[in-house]
């Protein structure tokens, strides 16, 4: 299951990268560089919260749904953190299409997420 997991973050991550540079061509106002780190950025953070979750996957029934909360709060934070440092940065040119844009990519990744790692709870029983 885990290299199922990571395969789906790596697909997720390609076919979001692959948007975003059919974005870029086609409407360049949004900012490829920040989508394309917050992309990176979660990615890499959901990966991170696999790895999180599935060290309590046999333990307590609570302790995985602990787990899971405790790393899609992770994620809501880093991601919120990350926005407000890039609109604190550019503050004259935020383009706030882009902003809803990196809500969106938080939103792939937690569906993703939390759809594989119950598919993960359901198996471990």
């Amino acid at each position: 299951m885990k290299w199922k997991f990571l395969v789906m973050i790596i697909a997720v991550f390609a076919v979001l990268s692959a948007v975003f540079y059919g974005v870029e061509t086609y409407a360049p106002d949004y900012r490829f560089n920040v989508l394309m780190g917050g992309n990176l950025l979660m990615a890499v953070l959901s990966v991170a919260s696999f790895f999180i979750v599935t060290k309590t996957i046999n333990e307590r029934p609570q302790a995985f749904v602990r787990g899971v909360y405790g790393a899609t709060f992770l994620k809501l934070m880093v991601c919120m953190a990350s926005i407000l440092v890039y609109a604190l940065l550019n503050k004259k040119n935020i383009h706030k299409p882009s902003l809803f844009v990196l809500f969106g990519i938080y939103a792939v990744y937690t569906v993703v997420e939390t759809w594989m790692l119950s598919k993960l709870a359901r198996g471990a029983k």
